[in-house]
């Protein structure tokens, strides 16, 4: 009987949960639940003896595979994968993969959702402004920004895109302007979100160079990762300009520094709230162990990352 592991900090819903079980038992998979674990010694013998691991931000570093002594598979629930160690698991044959596009529309929503809150000023009483032919730039054209494009576009703003790993036909083919190169599109959009990944191409690669390309009164939103963002020069940026603006689900490392400096032109939200809906928690959820029973019952290595 195969083992499959649910090892979360923080916990899928109790319906996804109720789902992924059913999906394990119609195949006679027995399935082993970890939540809210508050030391690693918990994950680490956990993990000793399954055969298969669900996770979602929490961190499988080389010694959690170590434990591992059955491991097969590891499905990360969600987009972002930065949480795996995928050489380690590369070197002991154990698969990773991910569930994109489960919770793009969350993150998309959460997206709008921000942009409308910070262009009403945060709902202070003030007047603000309207997201109505606004230009909306999106920074990586994968499962969310395509959603964010489509929820854009019901607001009436002009979007447009940058992705060197998506053709101008993609892009174009949903009425969206492609820009080949980045710093163009950073100088002509009001408005950027973030979807890019966190990689050695990336980190800090959101810099003061790209920032002061953008036109007054910008806003920049990330839902990405936190450590695209050169900090320092993002402070530099918001104490040169007094109307520019970020907004994130990520809270930076100089959080204190920001609030104290820029309170009423940031907003970060407690935790990382992208794909914190019910509908993704149970989309992901559920992808993943039906990507584990692919796996083993049909060889399937559709999202395979290594």
């Amino acid at each position: 009987m195969k083992k499959v592991l649910i090892a979360t900090i923080k916990p899928f819903a109790p319906a996804a949960i109720e789902q992924m079980k059913a999906l394990l038992d119609k195949v006679g998979y027995e399935m082993q639940l970890l939540e809210k674990y508050e030391d690693k010694q918990a994950l680490l013998d956990a993990v000793k003896d399954v055969d298969a691991l669900v996770v979602r931000s929490d961190k499988i570093t080389k010694d959690v595979l170590d434990h591992a002594k059955n491991l097969k598979i590891v499905v990360r629930a969600g987009a972002g994968y930065d949480n795996i160690d995928l050489e380690a698991a590369t070197a002991k044959d154990i698969v990773v993969m991910n569930t994109p596009g489960q919770n793009a529309n969350a993150v998309a929503e959460l997206v709008l959702g921000m942009m409308v809150m910070m262009a009403r000023n945060k709902y202070n009483g003030k007047p603000g402004t309207e997201l109505k032919e606004k230009t909306l730039g999106i920074h990586a054209y994968g499962n969310v920004g395509k959603n964010v494009a489509r929820i854009a576009k019901g607001f009436d703003m002009n979007v447009v895109a940058h992705d060197p790993y998506v053709s101008s036909e993609i892009v174009e083919r949903d009425g969206i302007k492609d820009y080949e190169n980045v710093e163009d599109m950073y100088a002509d959009a009001q408005y950027v979100s973030l979807h890019i990944p966190a990689n050695e191409q990336t980190i800090k690669s959101i810099n003061y160079d790209l920032l002061k390309r953008m036109p007054g009164n910008a806003v920049l939103i990330n839902t990405a990762r936190k450590e695209i963002i050169d900090e320092d020069d993002l402070l530099k940026i918001m104490e040169e300009r007094p109307g520019f603006k970020y907004i994130s689900d990520i809270a930076p490392d100089k959080k204190e520094e920001f609030e104290k400096r820029f309170a009423d032109r940031i907003f970060f939200t407690p935790k990382k709230m992208g794909a914190q809906t019910a509908e993704a928690n149970i989309n992901a959820g559920v992808a993943a162990v039906t990507q584990i029973i692919n796996f083993f019952e049909n060889n399937d290595l559709t999202y395979k990352l290594n």
